[in-house]
C-alpha cells in the first residue's frame, strides 16, 4: 500500500470517528492547520512483519511517533496494521488533540502533578494474545512516575512496552514525549506480570493535559 493510499485509509478512519480532516500534501490537517497526520507503511523482508508508521503534528516541533506492525503482506498488512493503530492509540489521540472523547474506549482520570490538574486519557493495555490477565496497579503506578517529573503545562504523551519470551526473559520499554523515560522502565519491572509458559507482549499509550476550568 503506497503512501497515497494509507492517508486516504486514515481519512476514512477518522471520518468515522467524527474528525474531519483535509488533504495538504502529504499531510491531512485539520482546517489547514494542527493536529496534522501523515502515515507511512513499510514493507517487511522476506517473511517479517512490515509497519505503519503515524506521524501527529501537535504543535510547533511537537509530534507524536508511533509504529505498528502489521501481520501480512502489501494492503492486508497495512490494513492490520492500521486495525492495532485504531484499537490501541486512535480513541487516546481523539480525545487528547481532537476532543473526540469515548469512555468506552479509554479511560479518563483526573490526576493532581505538582501544582496543576490534568486530564488523563489512557487506552487499553493491549496484548498480542488472548488469555493473558493484565498487572494491578499500572495506572497508579504511572501516575507516582510521573509525579517524579517536572511536565511542563501541555500536552504529554506516555508509550508503555512490555514482553516476555518464551524462555523467561523480559524487555520493557516506556517513553515520555517520544524520549526513553527511566521511570516508567522501572514501573514496568516493577509490576507482577503473569508468568506463561508461552510469550506475550504487551502496549499502552496514555495522553495527558492540563485541565480546561
Amino acid at each position: 500500500m503506497n503512501d497515497n493510499a494509507v492517508q486516504t485509509e486514515l481519512l476514512r478512519l477518522f471520518e468515522r470517528h467524527g474528525v474531519e480532516l483535509e488533504s495538504d500534501e502529504e499531510w491531512l490537517t485539520t482546517d489547514g492547520d494542527f493536529p496534522a497526520v501523515r502515515g507511512s507503511w513499510h514493507e517487511g523482508e522476506q517473511g517479517e512483519p512490515g509497519w505503519l508508521d503515524v506521524d501527529v503534528v501537535i504543535g510547533e516541533e511537537r509530534h507524536v511517533e508511533e509504529s505498528f506492525a502489521g501481520q501480512g503482506r502489501g494492503e492486508a498488512g497495512a490494513r492490520d496494521a492500521l486495525k492495532a493503530f485504531e484499537r490501541d492509540v486512535l480513541h487516546v489521540l481523539l480525545a487528547a488533540c481532537w476532543y473526540v472523547t469515548d469512555d468506552r474506549r479509554i479511560q479518563l482520570q483526573s490526576w493532581e502533578l505538582g501544582m496543576r490538574s490534568w486530564d488523563v486519557f489512557a487506552g487499553p493495555l493491549a496484548f498480542d494474545r488472548d488469555g493473558v490477565t493484565p498487572p494491578e496497579g499500572l495506572l497508579p503506578g504511572l501516575h507516582e512516575a510521573l509525579g517524579k517529573e517536572s511536565l511542563s503545562g501541555e500536552l504529554h504523551w506516555v508509550r508503555l512496552f512490555y514482553r516476555r519470551n518464551d524462555d523467561g526473559s523480559v524487555v520493557t520499554g516506556a517513553l515520555l514525549d517520544n524520549q526513553p523515560w527511566q521511570g516508567g522502565d522501572q514501573l514496568m519491572g516493577q509490576l507482577t506480570w503473569p508468568s506463561t509458559e508461552k510469550g506475550y507482549s504487551a502496549r499502552c499509550f496514555i495522553a495527558l493535559d492540563i485541565r480546561d476550568y
